[in-house]
Order: structure tokens, then C-alpha cells, then sequence
């Protein structure tokens, strides 16, 4: 049949409104499983803004609308369900193109997902870890004629979009051993351009740092993004040797037989 596998084979011959259900069905299960997890986290919510509100300090922040109350709540609860259920929405996306992948992709991405979902939550983790600093650059620049009242829902979103923004950022690992294990990208290739690296790293966590400081605090970002992605050039390069080894058993294995073969007796 060929590298590819039969599932892939099938994948490719499936017609469009197969696809399109398959297609329906994971993000069916996506939503079911963010809606589950933002309703079951809703009465913690009081305490996820608590949480959420430790970089303010004393300040507070204004509502506008009646309806802010509510909205606030679940607003919090849906950023929570979407973080919390990334592992089941990650896998689904990684369901619906299995189909269309050869075995050894499969291979190479199947093991990754774990670390994708663990990586994720510490980016998080970090950026939360960052708030509080960073938030009290941003109000530095405000003139002693204005008043600082954040409002809610444009602090939450600040606040949603840059730990979802970190997540993202130390995916990087999971992206390099990928493409190692894929033999898309080369350690060799990766450390000669180490420089470029690093200045991509560095655009990257200027964008995430909205704070008008355009070198400390991108560092301070781009800092843990760089040992992770030396750790992943280090990964690269075992992948690679573990490859080589592989690729060099596996031509002494058909050189052998080979021979055996030359040195066979003919049949009578």
C-alpha cells in the first residue's frame, strides 16, 4: 500500500460531506466540553476574579450595565472553560486530521499532545506570574490628571488574552520535536540560525508585552522562550540521532538479507 497508511488512504478518498461531519462532530464535542466546564466552574467564579484581580492591587474596577454582573461571571467562567478543556479541543483537532496524516506523522504527533496541554497551562502560569509588573508599567504612564478605573470587562479581556497569548508562546517545543520527528526541520539548520531565532522569539514577546518599555520587559517574555528553545534544539538533535541509528540498522538489516540472498544456493 505504500508509506501511507490506511487510515490516511481512507482519509483521502472520504467525500466532502464526510468530511464536513467529521468536521461537525468534533466541534460539536469541543463546544460540549467548554460549555460543560465553563457551567461547572461558574460558582467559582467570585473566586477566579479574586484571583484574577491580585495584580490590581486595591484598585477596583467600574461596571456601565446592569447586566455587567452576570456578564462578568461568565465571562470568567468561559475563559476558564476554554484553558481547562484545551487538552479535549487540541485532541479533536488532532482527531480530525489524523485520517489525512501518514504513520509515521502520527507518530511523530500523537506523544506531543500531552506535553502541548501541560506547556500550555505553564505559559499561563507565567503570564500570570508577569501581571502584576506589567500592569503597574501601564499605569505609569498615566498623568497625575487622570483618574486610573479599569473596567471590568476590558481588564478581563486584557487579562485573558495574555495568558491565552503565553499558552501559545511555549507551544514552541512541541512545534520543534514535531517537525524534528517529521525530518522537516534539521537541528543543524535550526543552530545555524539561532539568531534569527532569537529575533523572532524577541518579535513575538513584544507583541505580547503591551508596555511601552520596547526592551526590558519583551526580555523578561522572551527569556523562558529561549530555554525552551534551546531545550528543544537539544531534543532535536536526539531525535535525530535516534533516527540515524535507525535509518542505519535498517540499511544493514536489507544489506544482509541481501547478501544472504546472492549467496543462497539455486534450487534444482
Amino acid at each position: 500500500m505504500g508509506p501511507r497508511s490506511r487510515a490516511a488512504k481512507d482519509g483521502a478518498s472520504m467525500p466532502v460531506a464526510e468530511h464536513l461531519g467529521e468536521l461537525r462532530k468534533r466541534i460539536i464535542v469541543s463546544a460540549v466540553s467548554i460549555l460543560s466546564i465553563t457551567i461547572a466552574v461558574f460558582a467559582l467564579s467570585g473566586s477566579i476574579l479574586r484571583l484574577m484581580l491580585l495584580p490590581l492591587g486595591a484598585t477596583k474596577l467600574v461596571a456601565f450595565d446592569v447586566m455587567d454582573g452576570f456578564m462578568i461571571r461568565w465571562r470568567i467562567s468561559f475563559y476558564t472553560g476554554v484553558a481547562l478543556a484545551f487538552p479535549i479541543w487540541a485532541f479533536q483537532l488532532y482527531a480530525f486530521v489524523k485520517p489525512g496524516l501518514y504513520e509515521r506523522e502520527r507518530r511523530a504527533i500523537s506523544p506531543v499532545l500531552l506535553a502541548s496541554s501541560a506547556l500550555f497551562l505553564l505559559g499561563a502560569a507565567f503570564g500570570y506570574y508577569l501581571l502584576s509588573s506589567m500592569i503597574g508599567a501601564l499605569r505609569g504612564l498615566f498623568p497625575s490628571q487622570v483618574d486610573f478605573m479599569p473596567s471590568a470587562t476590558a481588564y478581563l479581556s486584557f487579562v485573558a488574552f495574555f495568558l491565552l497569548a503565553c499558552g501559545i508562546a511555549f507551544q514552541l517545543p512541541c512545534v520543534v520535536v514535531v517537525l524534528a520527528r517529521l525530518r522537516v526541520l534539521k537541528a543543524s539548520t535550526l543552530g545555524r540560525q539561532r539568531k534569527v531565532a532569537y529575533f523572532i522569539l524577541f518579535i513575538v514577546a513584544e507583541l505580547i508585552t503591551p508596555v511601552s518599555d520596547p526592551i526590558v520587559a519583551p526580555l523578561t517574555i522572551m527569556a523562558p522562550l529561549a530555554v525552551l528553545f534551546e531545550g528543544s534544539l537539544l531534543w532535536a538533535r536526539r531525535i535525530e540521532r535516534k533516527q540515524a541509528a535507525a535509518d542505519r540498522a535498517t540499511q544493514a538489516r536489507g544489506a544482509s538479507e541481501c547478501q544472504e540472498s546472492l549467496v543462497s544456493p539455486l534450487p534444482r
